[in-house]
């Protein structure tokens, strides 16, 4: 049950690392579904959410989610300020260590706002309403005359006004009023929900003061980079140092062994040749002259294409049925005018954002301290408990902004290797790793080959769909020999299908893991994305009909579909967005020669997102002239962040489609750096318009995940359209479209 208390001003100064004073509230939300119950307690608290009004009237809000640009910090800092009615100037944000006093911290899947929203507006309007209670005895007048209006309560009798500051002492002495008395804005009412608003960060951010991992530094520290076997799970046979030695600055060089999690728990470290120096270009300079001779392990033989071809053979034989099937395909098959089949195709692709994995770390006997860019700091904690024996009350991760993570910096590897080294060498110590390091040593977003058959009678309607497909599964990282992908990633997109279809089957086939497999931004959802929206418009073309008339009639009825969740399928948004969309890139018209329009839709994350591309190709050369596109998110608590996703997602979604590839040859991995893993430049960079439906009543959903699984589709759809040739596989440029 979630529950707003006072917090005792020692144990706030203990817990939380600020001077004591003022109102000091927290709020419990270990079970968000749970009902909202305001009360007081004698008993010791530990809240992971708390808001604290100082008698200056600064507001300080401790955020529990890690900030990677995605602006969480600043729109869960709204809701507070909002429901507070409080002056945009005063709020500030300090970010929490790892603790699980702040309930779940890993900070991806799209759910900060979706699980925290609700519970913030419900602090901020407790304050308010603290305050108003102690304006009203002030003035010995009744609460019902009082208003709470930009930082000050309001005598509505008098037009007298008293600021938030001169209110903190004797509202810090009132109990928490009852649950009953809370109330939450109406939405015509919001001033900063659903507004543009200026960054918490901003200031950092645009000055240069911003405390990024890679910018930690403390006293007497050293720094550190690994060499590591470019064979996943590859140990060291022997090495030769002498030359390394040489380097001006490098100081040490050690042995690190890889440390290899239990089943089921954390991730641990590759291990490898650790040279430590004076500063970091030196330890870089040591690592690469290093003589290393590698037993290369059982993955040495593993090769990426052959895989593909594996997978692909595989796909096209049948696979185990997947629940949720249902109809009889075959018999659809038989009977149907015509069928149409396709095999698609995704890559392993690696995260690479743009800060690289790095820790900081001092290992001092009985306890650890970090300074990192992590995305689950409570995981990185408990894990550095196992490993190093050390109390995990005795471990404090502190967390930094993170330059860019999408699902990378939720792994602790980079975590475990620093500590690991600050034990050697027994001094804090820095490891950065090079892009090559982050490129060929990831967690990677898993190849995937499916297989699509459909089946459509004499009105061209879809009567059968059949689906194969095979992918390496994430659980793989946690449990050995897990080689089938799981339920929970086939519910990304494959189970959850968005379309009303008699006759329906799933299968899955086996898809074993010989590289680290992660989550990245969208997850799975990439490579249903791709394979659903591209055999749709394979469809339409084959029916002779439009393609977003063709995905609306697909998606059938206006229906809700309920599931375990509190957020059920309802198709009416989906087409409402797919509408919005097309009206917005004037689908249908007449367009120069060589340009051509790709439509793409998908359900991810609890959001419904539709987007239509518009490129031009001439000599194979591919160029996203525009990109269009709509997200139905329910409430959207901060326009501009939800903008800003969406146009990032739609640039990370061009890198994935024009040049995402991460291939091996014997085991390692091929690529090393942005020249042969490429992004998105601003040259390339299309005109991007994004439009955000009103749905100011609905509870929220994801924003950062789901503007990814549509933009690959859209892109090959719109080749298809501009010149006749259908891409089924990625990246464009192994396709020879530059």
């Amino acid at each position: 049950m979630s529950k707003i208390q006072q917090i005792n001003r020692r144990d706030f100064v203990k817990l939380f690392g600020l001077a004591s004073g003022g109102i000091i509230l927290g709020c419990n939300t270990t079970t968000v579904e749970k009902k909202f119950k305001p009360t007081i307690s004698k008993d010791y608290f530990e809240p992971n959410l708390f808001i604290q009004i100082e008698k200056n009237g600064n507001i300080t809000l401790i955020a529990s989610r890690s900030e990677m640009g995605q602006g969480i910090r600043t729109s869960l800092a709204s809701a507070i300020a909002d429901e507070l009615e409080a002056d945009w100037d005063y709020i500030s944000v300090k970010q929490a260590i790892g603790h699980e006093k702040y309930g779940n911290q890993n900070t991806d899947g799209s759910r900060s706002v979706r699980t925290k929203l609700e519970p913030m507006r419900k602090m901020g309007a407790t304050a308010k309403l603290m305050l108003i209670t102690a304006a009203a005895q002030k003035w010995n007048v009744a609460e019902s005359v009082c208003k709470a209006e930009n930082h000050h309560i309001i005598n509505t009798q008098t037009n007298e006004k008293i600021f938030y500051g001169d209110l903190v002492e004797n509202a810090s002495q009132l109990e928490i009023p009852d649950e009953k008395t809370v109330q939450l804005k109406k939405v015509g009412d919001f001033k900063y929900i659903g507004k543009t608003l200026k960054s918490v960060d901003l200031k950092d951010f645009t000055h240069g003061t911003a405390t990024y991992g890679i910018d930690v530094r403390i006293p007497n520290m050293k720094f550190a980079a690994v060499a590591r076997c470019p064979v996943t799970f590859g140990t060291v046979k022997s090495f030769q140092k002498n030359n390394a030695e040489k380097v001006a600055g490098v100081e040490n060089i050690i042995q690190i062994d890889r440390l290899k999690p239990p089943t089921g728990k954390f991730f641990g470290m590759l291990g490898g040749v650790a040279v430590i120096a004076n500063n970091t270009w030196a330890a870089f300079q040591g690592k690469l002259a290093l003589d290393i001779k590698w037993n290369k392990g059982e993955n040495e033989t593993f090769n990426s294409e052959e895989f593909k071809k594996t997978l692909t053979d595989r796909v096209h034989q049948v696979g185990k049925l997947v629940p949720g099937s249902h109809g009889n395909v075959n018999s659809a098959f038989k009977k149907a005018q015509q069928t149409i089949e396709a095999t698609y195709h995704v890559p392993f692709l690696a995260h690479a954002p743009m800060e690289v994995p790095n820790a900081t770390a001092w290992y001092q006997k009985d306890k650890i301290e970090v300074w990192a860019p992590v995305q689950d700091p409570q995981t990185a904690r408990s894990e550095l408990a196992h490993f190093f024996q050390i109390p995990v009350e005795n471990i404090t991760v502190n967390v930094t902004f993170l330059g860019g993570g999408f699902g990378r910096k939720s792994k602790s590897d980079f975590v475990v290797e620093a500590v690991a080294i600050s034990k050697e060498i027994k001094a804090p110590v820095q490891v950065v790793w090079t892009r090559e390091d982050d490129i060929q040593h990831s967690f990677y977003h898993a190849t995937s080959t499916q297989y699509l058959k459909g089946g459509l009678d004499k009105n061209s309607k879809v009567t059968g769909w059949l689906q194969r497909v095979g992918f390496p599964s994430i659980v793989s990282s946690f449990k050995p020999l897990s080689d089938y992908a799981s339920g929970f990633e086939l519910g990304q997109g494959f189970t959850k299908n968005p379309y009303e279809l008699q006759n329906f089957r799933l299968e899955n086939v086996k898809a074993e893991a010989n590289l680290r497999i992660g989550w990245l931004r969208s997850v799975v959802h990439i490579h249903s994305g791709f394979g659903i929206n591209s055999f749709v418009d394979e469809l339409a073309f084959a029916a002779k009909k439009d393609a977003v008339q063709f995905h609306l009639e697909l998606i059938g009825k206006d229906r809700i579909i309920k599931g375990k969740s509190n957020y059920p399928y309802n198709s009416k948004r989906l087409k409402a967005v797919l509408n919005q969309t097309a009206k917005m890139a004037n689908w249908g018209k007449k367009l120069p020669q060589n340009h051509g329009l790709g439509v793409a839709i998908h359900y991810s994350f609890y959001s419904y997102v539709a987007t239509i591309v518009e490129v031009s190709v001439k000599n194979k050369n591919v160029k996203v002239e525009n990109v269009w596109t709509t997200i139905d998110c329910g409430l959207a608590l901060n326009k501009d962040n939800i903008k800003n996703q969406l146009e990032g997602a739609t640039l990370f979604g061009m890198s994935l489609a024009m040049y995402g590839k991460i291939s091996t040859e014997n085991g390692a991995v091929e690529q090393h750096n942005f020249f042969d893993y490429q992004m998105t430049r601003i040259k390339d960079a299309p005109n991007i318009e994004i439009h955000i439906m009103d749905k100011m009543e609905e509870p929220p959903t994801g924003v950062g995940e789901p503007g990814v699984p549509v933009i690959a589709p859209a892109i090959c759809n719109a080749i298809f359209n501009a010149t006749g040739k259908r891409v089924r596989s990625l990246p464009l440029v192994d396709q020879g479209f530059a």
